[in-house]
């Protein structure tokens, strides 16, 4: 299991985002609240951004987010009007490593998924090696359930030019669906093509993992953020309801979709 969070809004510090909060991801990655598998997330994590010209951009780092002595020099430097960032906690079979870090991004979206499916490389992987273009699987650099998933995600998207991402997300949640059967999949899912926010709090055969927002927030004004635990103590932080579609535009209310 992992924690996952996003931002969208006014610029922000990444310092604002991923350090201050009294519940931030770095005290996550020690301390979360509401894991249903595991204790901590000392796996690695990263964070995502899309540069001036549109293009994501990630950094990730396979240590621990509290051992990371560039977090503070990058935390009062980089400012983004949109963030998205992870505390991972390494699924058995997914070694640590740069590769297996997220965010993962293309030329147009970020990505990163809280969750499992069980069985994944016996059963699913081989599936979806099958469904993508030569193209799309020669980029994966990794080997875990998440970057593969990601990996149909943007098959879909390139199959589908000009179809909104909720239903690009749709179509992806539908296809799981099929071909994993019976057994459990966590999907909980951050997306963002730059513009919007994306965050699915989903799940097959198994309880969903936990997922909050909030529009209200004294640090964050005027902005939205999602999250795995509510970053702070105050801010009117609201569940995501299980298998909904949350949909974060800093020009518009959220919008949840039902899955």
């Amino acid at each position: 299991m992992c924690r996952i969070a996003a931002y969208i809004g006014p610029e922000i510090s990444l310092r604002r985002f991923i350090e201050e909060p009294s519940h931030s991801l770095v005290e996550q990655a020690g301390k979360s609240r509401e894991l249903l598998y595991g204790t901590a997330n000392a796996d690695g994590y990263g964070v995502g951004w899309h540069d001036p010209q549109g293009r994501p951009a990630v950094y990730t780092n396979p240590q621990p987010i509290w051992s990371d002595v560039n977090l503070p020099h990058l935390g009062r430097s980089l400012h983004r009007p949109l963030w998205l960032a992870i505390v991972r906690s390494a699924t058995a079979g997914f070694p640590v490593n740069q590769a297996n870090t997220a965010p993962f991004a293309d030329e147009r979206l970020l990505y990163a998924h809280n969750g499992f499916v069980r069985d994944f490389g016996t059963r699913l992987r081989p599936l979806i090696c099958r469904y993508l273009t030569p193209e799309i699987a020669a980029d994966v650099r990794g080997n875990t359930d998440s970057e593969y998933l990601f990996a149909l995600l943007r098959h879909l998207a390139a199959s589908n030019p000009g179809m909104p991402l909720e239903e690009v997300l749709g179509e992806f949640f539908a296809l799981l669906q099929d071909w994993v059967g019976e057994r459990p999949a966590l999907l909980n899912v951050a997306l963002s093509d730059g513009h919007r926010v994306y965050a699915a709090r989903h799940a097959f055969n198994h309880a969903c993992p936990s997922l909050y927002y909030t529009t209200d927030d004294d640090l964050f004004p005027d902005g939205q953020v999602t999250a795995s635990e509510p970053l702070t103590d105050g801010g009117f932080w609201q569940p995501v309801p299980e298998h909904h579609l949350l949909i974060l535009d800093a020009n518009e209310p959220p919008r949840l979709l039902s899955l």
